[in-house]
């Protein structure tokens, strides 16, 4: 897969998560995204950045347009150095929280997306990747 452009954005604020919403939606138009996936990947977005402010007490997002072969596409990868997930299984099921929130998040990031990768560890942070291909 090769990356043709990137940016990094800060995940501090709610602000800064409109602004990320804005960047991924903008970035899925100049694509040729139709108007379902946008809304499917900006909501997938929006929902990871969340978790990264309210779990994560903030971090990044790298909005990345990437290649592979004649596709191309949006990967987007959100980073924190929260406390981190100690049962990832359990953290990706349908209903489970560990706020105040839906338990939707991660799961539902998941099935919004083509590709779908979490990493972490207690103590040292979660980084999600989402991918979504033209």
């Amino acid at each position: 897969m090769k990356v043709i452009s990137d940016e990094t954005l800060q995940l501090r604020s709610s602000e800064d998560i409109v602004t990320a919403r804005q960047s991924v939606r903008k970035k899925a138009v100049s694509l040729g995204f139709g108007i379902v996936d946008q809304t499917k990947f900006v909501t997938a977005a929006s929902e990871l950045a969340r978790n990264t402010l309210d779990y994560g007490g903030g971090g990044t997002v790298k909005i990345e347009l990437v290649e592979n072969g004649h596709r191309s596409g949006l990967r987007l990868v959100f980073e924190d150095k929260g406390p981190g997930i100690a049962d990832i299984e359990l953290a990706m099921t349908d209903g489970y929280t560990s706020g105040n929130g839906m338990g939707l998040g991660l799961s539902g990031a998941k099935r919004l997306s083509n590709e779908f990768e979490i990493w972490s560890e207690p103590g040292k942070g979660t980084r999600v990747s989402i991918g979504r291909w033209k």
